[in-house]
């Protein structure tokens, strides 16, 4: 074994990648690079002051990017069948933690939402890990459709309905929100009839409704989004923060490490609302350079999967960059009210292990994708 393929940044088999597998890798090595300054930014002050050692949140989140660089390299050079026909064990293995999480008391529950279990010193959200093998398996599905018997297609479609009424249960209906868009992407691309595609959106809108009822929070954050000035210090608190440090920043920026924000004032700094201390560090300008940045990865993304000759993997390419941008665009959206208050993470920014390795791995997935295209040979039929 070549042990310098253990390390991503000297793997010396680029040269021979395409274009867009070369450009995916160095993109997704700049977003982590930027992530990881940012987080170091967000989380110093709550290390201080809640583990006193600033260093806590970002030395955890380096572990966990080692980890996800390991997967990432795994993947890149592994013929991409190879976790193609392990994705159903794995989401299975993991729609059970998600279960074991939500219905037996196992979870952890922060801020009113159960997401995360423990698995010995390790805490895991399965939410999150679940996100690449949907993307996986849903790709395996709808790209074969017509070849699995009916009884085949119901059952993975159950099983994609237990996986976000799990999600739904946490409660979490921002990230069932958000696998259901990957997913129904996914089928969307595949072409699957728009009737089914239509009546399963609305099904969708109505579960969300329900949810709302259910959880009248989640209402209130629905309808707070709108003037979050009314109740600055009640419903509207976290967007009225995040819009003072967002404001704070102006064109360029106070620069580097100087939020004030983040100063016990922004909850939830270096999660949900990281992007507004991005924000008031680096200003409008780094704001838009960022929206550059993940605008770049959807280009690159659906180019990558507009070039590939097998439709599995043309739906693994949709699906991988689907997740990654709406919800960097869902999380940007939220920080600058643009969209109502939700939980999900910035990909690749925003602290947590199970978020970053999620990330990581669907960002190799769209590199293999790249390289499984470059390397398939087009064969001319005469006639």
């Amino acid at each position: 074994m070549n042990l310098r393929l253990l390390f991503p940044f000297f793997d010396p088999t680029v040269k021979d990648w395409s274009l867009t597998a070369r450009l995916m890798r160095w993109l997704t090595f700049l977003w982590l690079a930027i992530g990881m300054f940012v987080l170091f930014s967000a989380s110093y002050y709550h290390g201080e002051i809640e583990k006193k050692d600033g260093l806590y949140y970002f030395n955890r989140q380096i572990m966990a990017i080692v980890i996800s660089l390991f997967i990432f390299n795994a993947i890149v050079h592994s013929p991409l069948r190879k976790p193609l026909r392990g994705a159903g064990w794995i989401l299975l293995g993991i729609l059970v933690l998600l279960l074991l999480t939500v219905f037996t008391g196992a979870g952890k529950s922060t801020l009113g939402a159960t997401r995360w279990i423990a698995i010995g010193p390790i805490q895991l959200q399965p939410s999150e890990l679940i996100k690449p093998f949907l993307v996986l398996q849903g790709a395996k599905l709808f790209g074969r459709w017509e070849q699995y018997p009916p009884r085949v297609r119901a059952t993975w479609l159950g099983v994609f309905a237990i996986v976000l009424l799990a999600i739904l249960k946490q409660p979490n209906l921002s990230t069932t929100s958000l696998c259901a868009i990957g997913l129904w992407s996914v089928a969307f691309t595949a072409g699957l009839p728009l009737r089914y595609l239509s009546i399963t959106a609305a099904g969708g809108v109505l579960l969300a409704g329900l949810s709302m009822v259910i959880n009248p929070y989640q209402l209130v954050r629905m309808l707070s989004f709108l003037n979050p000035w009314q109740d600055a210090q009640g419903a509207g608190f976290q967007l009225v923060q995040s819009l003072l440090a967002i404001g704070s920043g102006g064109l360029w920026g106070n620069g580097f490490g100087l939020s004030q924000q983040k100063l016990d004032y922004l909850p939830i700094q270096d999660t949900d609302f990281i992007f507004s201390v991005f924000a008031e560090e680096f200003g409008l300008v780094g704001g838009v350079l960022l929206l550059v940045m993940v605008m770049s990865y959807a280009t690159l993304g659906l180019l990558i999967a507009s070039r590939s000759h097998d439709p599995v993997h043309r739906l693994v390419a949709v699906g991988a960059t689907t997740f990654i941008v709406v919800q960097s665009l869902f999380n940007i959206g939220v920080a600058a009210g643009t969209l109502p208050t939700t939980g999900l993470p910035l990909p690749m920014f925003s602290y947590g292990g199970s978020s970053m390795v999620a990330s990581v791995i669907q960002s190799a997935l769209l590199i293999r994708v790249a390289r499984e295209s470059a390397a398939a040979k087009v064969i001319q039929i005469r006639g």
